[in-house]
C-alpha cells in the first residue's frame, strides 16, 4: 500500500450530507471559477488542473479546484450510489458552503458532466460552461465500447493498478507519452489505494443530448480527436443543441486537452472568461 499522497494538502469543508471535501484555492477576483476533474482511478483535482487554474489565478480569477466525493483527499464512502445527481448535490452543497453563488464551471471527461447537469438544474448560477470531452452525451454502452473505459474498468474493478499499470492506463489518456511522468504516477497512486470499487462499478451518467438546448450559458469546449474516452463525435451533438457554443478540435491530442495543450487551453478559455467580465 501506498501510505502517503504527495497532492498539496489544501482546504477542507464539511457538507451537509457529512461528507468532507477537500480543495485547493487561489486568486482572490470578483469572478469564480471552479474546476470539476474526471473520473478514474487516482484522480483528483490538482492531478488535472495543476498546470491550469494557478494562472487563471494570477489573471485576477477567484479560482476553486474540488476534489469530487470518491477522489483526491475528499470522503470516499463505501455505500454511495455515484451516480450523476450525487455530484451535482454535494456540488451544490460544496458552493453553498464556501459562499458561492454564481460562478463559471470547468470541467473534463466526467467533471463535464457534471457542469452540465448543474448549469440545468441552476441556470441562474453558472455564468459560463468550459468543457473538456464532456461526459453525458452518449449511451452508457457507447462509453464502455471505447478503449480507454474499458481498460479501466478491468484494472480498477480487479484491483490490478500498481505503478506498471497505472502508467499503462495513463498513456491512453494521452497522444504523446511524455506527459506521463513519474510524478504523476506518485500522485495518483495513493489515491487509488483509497478509493472504493464502488466509485466506478455503481457510476450512472445519463445522455443529457436532449436537453442541451436548455442551457443558457455560453459554451466554450475543446476535444481530442485521438480520445480513447470519450468519442469525439460527441462535439457534434454539442454544436448542434446548444444555443451558443463554440468548440476547439485538436489533432495530436488525446482525453486530457489541458494537459496535453495546455498554452491552447489556458489561453482560449481566459479569452472566453474576459468576454464575460467585458475585459478587452
Amino acid at each position: 500500500m501506498h501510505v502517503a499522497s504527495p497532492i498539496p494538502v489544501g482546504k477542507t469543508t464539511l457538507l451537509a450530507n457529512g461528507l468532507t471535501l477537500h480543495y485547493h484555492e487561489a486568486g482572490a477576483g470578483e469572478q469564480v471559477v471552479v474546476f470539476l476533474h474526471g473520473s478514474g482511478p487516482g484522480a483528483s483535482g490538482y492531478s488535472n488542473f495543476k498546470h491550469n487554474y494557478p494562472l487563471f489565478a494570477e489573471r485576477g480569477h477567484r479560482v476553486i479546484v474540488p476534489d469530487l466525493p470518491g477522489y483526491g483527499l475528499s470522503s470516499k464512502p463505501e455505500n454511495a450510489e455515484y451516480v450523476l445527481d450525487f455530484f451535482v448535490d454535494a456540488l451544490r452543497q460544496f458552493l453553498q458552503a464556501i459562499g458561492v453563488t454564481r460562478c463559471a464551471l470547468v470541467g473534463n471527461s466526467l467533471g463535464g458532466a457534471i457542469a452540465i447537469k448543474y448549469a440545468l438544474d441552476y441556470p441562474r448560477d453558472v455564468t459560463r460552461l468550459i468543457l473538456m470531452a464532456p461526459g453525458g452525451v452518449e449511451e452508457r454502452e457507447t462509453y464502455f465500447q471505447m478503449e480507454g473505459i474499458q481498460r479501466m474498468v478491468a484494472l480498477f474493478a480487479g484491483r490490478q493498478l500498481n505503478a506498471v499499470t497505472m502508467r499503462e492506463l495513463m498513456l491512453l489518456l494521452v497522444s504523446d507519452p511524455a506527459h506521463i511522468t513519474d510524478a504523476l504516477i506518485a500522485e495518483r497512486l495513493p489515491v487509488c489505494d483509497t478509493q472504493p470499487t464502488s466509485v466506478l462499478s455503481s457510476m450512472r451518467v445519463p445522455n443529457l443530448t436532449e436537453r442541451l438546448g436548455e442551457l443558457a450559458c455560453p459554451v466554450l469546449g475543446f476535444w481530442g480527436t485521438e480520445d480513447k474516452f470519450n468519442p469525439v463525435e460527441g462535439v457534434f451533438k454539442l454544436m448542434r443543441h446548444c444555443r451558443d457554443a463554440r468548440f476547439v478540435l485538436l489533432n495530436r491530442c488525446g482525453h486530457w486537452v489541458m494537459v496535453e495543450h495546455r498554452d491552447t487551453f489556458n489561453r482560449g478559455c481566459l479569452d472566453f472568461l474576459a468576454e464575460a467580465s467585458g475585459q478587452p
